[in-house]
């Protein structure tokens, strides 16, 4: 593009030029001529009527003027001397002088009046020989008589045609530097077009932090700034299908590392039973294993099956009270068992009750996983506090435990399938690391943002934060 310009450019310049320069030297030419031929007749005028003097001079001495024409013309052809150009007097259709040295293709005295006008004619002949010619009759008592003044053109013509070529080498020239000029600004204007033609063919070698230079606020530096925030946002959905590509791949070796460790104990305890005799107490104690294995993979199936069919609830108002009343009767038990108290707060301290919009199964599944983290990670004779409240026009409901606790690294992984920060503690308790992945579906399903604070030592706290006013039906994309 930038070659197809230049040489476009270039072209038309040239002829802009060319036809510039010669449009001036005819100009110039036409105004020599001019001048030229003004002189001509000024010249003419003033010898006819000098020589019309000297014949009248001539012929009242008793002279006879055709006789004595070389004489009298003798101090006018020194005049014009220089240059082939003369003077012819003519009488009575007779050229009686000549001093020319070039004479017109066609005789001048064929197109005067014969009836004795003495109105001059002017010829103007370029052929081989360029030349200036005036003829006219002298008036009467003289009309038999006429001068003719022949002038060379040469001289002129290669004076103009000098100047003429010194006009074009000089555009040469000015085309010379116009040409550099041209090459140059062109590589400027279009050093933005190359450099994004560089960072394009970079980014699809999978160089996706390639970035151009944006400068000035014209058009080619929107392109530049549009071409950049393509690219960021080409190298943003790069990185986001990494990263979950990365996630598929660590959910598909974490679950077979899920399903290898209870298989290779169930294939173990079944050979053992299988190769050994065992007394009953021992073969009772081996299937028991057996059994606990299996409920483990049966757990995690259901677990999986779960996080597979959230795609689509029905919503429906849900009030967080008859809610936390439900999930109380549930967990109860299991916080008694472990010595760990549990307590629950649906209404503000001015009595207000709380209303979300969400399908209640998938609530009472949400908190009742929440619950069950937060008493896994409660040591006895702690307690583990449920709440509901509003903050900005959002409802809160917040789970919060006194437990061990996680650091910044462990919380930023809490959310993924199959992560457990105490690995040993969850397989004891039967989990596969599932719980807030499902937390994590259940909430976008229901146009909530689940978040967990943390501090080691110090218990976490689980907060979700419902809008208010959600649409009857809600859908999440697949994973």
């Amino acid at each position: 593009m930038k070659k197809r310009t230049f040489f476009v450019v270039l072209i038309l310049f040239l002829v802009f030029l060319n036809s510039l320069i010669m449009v001036l030297s005819l100009v110039m030419l036409k105004d020599q001529l001019s001048a030229l031929r003004e002189k001509a007749l000024a010249e003419h005028y003033v010898i006819a009527s000098s020589l019309i003097g000297d014949m009248q001079a001539l012929e009242q001495r008793g002279g006879k003027p055709e006789k004595s024409m070389d004489r009298l013309m003798r101090s006018y052809a020194r005049y014009l001397q220089s240059g082939r150009g003369g003077l012819a007097v003519s009488f009575d259709g007779e050229w009686i002088y000549n001093s020319c040295q070039i004479m017109p293709a066609q005789d001048p005295r064929l197109l005067t009046d014969p009836a004795g006008s003495s109105e001059r004619v002017i010829l103007m002949e370029n052929k081989t020989d360029p030349i200036l010619c005036i003829y006219g009759r002298f008036p009467a008592p003289w009309q038999d008589w006429g001068l003719m003044y022949v002038g060379d053109l040469s001289m002129s013509l290669s004076s103009w045609r000098h100047t003429r070529n010194i006009l074009f080498l000089t555009g040469a020239g000015v085309m010379l530097a116009l040409a550099l000029f041209l090459f140059e600004f062109l590589n400027i204007i279009f050093r933005p077009l190359r450099q994004i033609s560089t960072a394009s063919a970079r980014i699809a070698n999978g160089d996706y932090g390639r970035r151009i230079p944006v400068q000035g606020k014209d058009e080619i530096a929107a392109v530049a700034n549009h071409f950049n925030l393509m690219a960021s946002q080409v190298q943003a959905h790069i990185r986001k299908l990494q990263d979950s590509a990365d996630q598929k791949q660590q959910f598909i070796d974490n679950f077979a590392h899920e399903l290898r460790i209870p298989l290779t104990a169930i294939y173990g305890y079944a050979e053992y039973i299988q190769r050994a005799a065992l007394p009953q107490e021992e073969r009772y104690e081996c299937t028991q294993f057996i059994m606990s294995e299996c409920r483990r993979l049966q757990n995690l199936a259901y677990q999986l099956l779960d996080l597979a069919s959230l795609r689509e609830i029905v919503m429906e108002d849900c009030p967080l009270e008859e809610l936390f009343t439900q999930c109380r009767k549930i967990m109860q038990p299991r916080a008694d068992r472990k010595g760990v108290g549990i307590s629950f707060s649906a209404q503000d301290e001015d009595g207000h009750m709380h209303i979300v919009r969400g399908n209640r199964e998938q609530l009472l599944c949400l908190v009742n996983n929440l619950i069950d983290n937060g008493l896994k990670a409660s040591p006895p004779e702690s307690r583990v506090s449920v709440r509901a409240f509003s903050e900005d026009g959002h409802v809160i409901l917040e789970v919060a435990d006194q437990g061990i606790g996680m650091r910044r690294e462990e919380l930023a992984r809490i959310k993924e399938a199959f992560y457990r920060v105490d690995k040993a503690r969850s397989r004891a308790d039967g989990g596969a690391g599932l719980g807030l992945s499902i937390c994590e579906r259940i909430a976008l399903l229901h146009r909530a943002e689940l978040s967990f604070d943390s501090e080691p030592g110090k218990g976490t706290r689980a907060r979700i934060s419902f809008l208010r006013g959600s649409e009857d039906r809600c859908f999440t994309d697949s994973q």
